[in-house]
């Protein structure tokens, strides 16, 4: 078992990353802190494996915690500000998760950890095995302007991005949030949400037809970008039957 430790000072923070860790049976979640104090402490007597440490933190920032850790654990960096990557790159961690942090990518980052901290162990998980219902069953969550909302990712129909903000589209309401395409394409399961545009994001699932370079979901009609066009039919072409 890899030992985990999840450092963040956000609650719903380390609730998310408490339920992911749950799923994955070569994960053991020793402690789920807001504390970086606490944490270090864990870290220095020797009884973390692996330690999920969100960047962003008054007491301690994350990039002071891993030079004063000083590679006593692997690190997964989290946060919302990608500006941070490169640093924590140079200070070698293991991956580095943008918020929200869906399942998927998640699950990539601590195979990685398994990779390096359990070498001779057999993946317990392949990704391709996945049953589909794995990951629409999973959720992110996003700041809105007066809450931070739940969205269940097999609700969502497709994403449109306009200026600094973007729009959410499901069945039932069109969720605004203050974020950009990038981090939103990057957070979503790759497998199941497509860039098709500079401005869209679709449901692979949630297609009802496509016309030349037009696709059609319940009344919407999204345009196919030139520079997506080829990696969008590329995939609508493999799974043709």
């Amino acid at each position: 078992m890899i030992r985990c430790l999840v450092v963040d000072d956000e609650p719903l923070a380390l609730h998310i990353l408490e339920d992911y860790i749950s799923k994955m049976p070569f994960l053991q979640l020793v402690k789920a802190t807001t504390n970086p104090i606490e944490a270090l402490q864990l870290v220095q007597q020797g009884n973390v494996d692996l330690v999920f440490l969100d960047v962003q933190m008054p007491e301690l920032t994350g990039i002071q915690f891993l030079r004063i850790a000083n590679g006593k654990a692997k690190v997964i960096l989290t946060t919302a500000y990608p500006q941070y990557a490169l640093e924590g790159y140079e200070l070698d961690v293991i991956d580095y998760l943008l918020k929200p942090i869906a399942f998927d990518r998640f699950f990539k980052a601590v195979q990685k950890a398994q990779a390096i901290l359990q070498p001779s162990a057999k993946p317990e998980i392949k990704t391709e095995q996945a049953p589909q219902s794995d990951f629409l069953s999973d959720f992110i969550f996003v700041k809105t302007e007066h809450k931070i909302q739940k969205v269940y990712l097999n609700d969502i129909l497709f994403i449109e991005g306009l200026k600094d903000y973007i729009s959410i589209f499901t069945p039932a309401e069109r969720i605004i949030t203050l974020q950009n395409m990038k981090k939103m394409e990057d957070a979503l399961p790759e497998r199941h949400f497509i860039r098709v545009h500079k401005s869209y994001i679709v449901s692979l699932n949630k297609i009802d037809s496509i016309e030349r370079s037009r696709i059609f979901i319940k009344d919407k009609i999204i345009p196919v970008g030139d520079t997506y066009r080829e990696e969008f039919f590329k995939i609508v072409d493999g799974k043709n039957i």
